[in-house]
């Protein structure tokens, strides 16, 4: 589901994640035609690094 927001509305994928900060600039990078591709992009690399990052946590928490 998160794939699919990332791809329509990449700015609201880094609220999802907890990262606002993130979301308010790639929604200022989004708004320009030109920018919404690297918005995309940005936004399906954070969402994986976030899958990544959860992966970890919990293998860590686990030993």
């Amino acid at each position: 589901m998160r794939l699919i927001i990332a791809l329509l509305l990449p700015w609201l994928t880094f609220f999802t994640i907890g990262r606002p900060i993130a979301g308010i600039v790639c929604l200022i990078l989004q708004i320009t035609l030109v920018g919404w591709l690297p918005a995309t992009i940005w936004a399906v690399y954070a969402l994986s690094q976030y899958k990544t990052d959860k992966k970890i946590e919990k293998a860590l928490q686990q030993r």
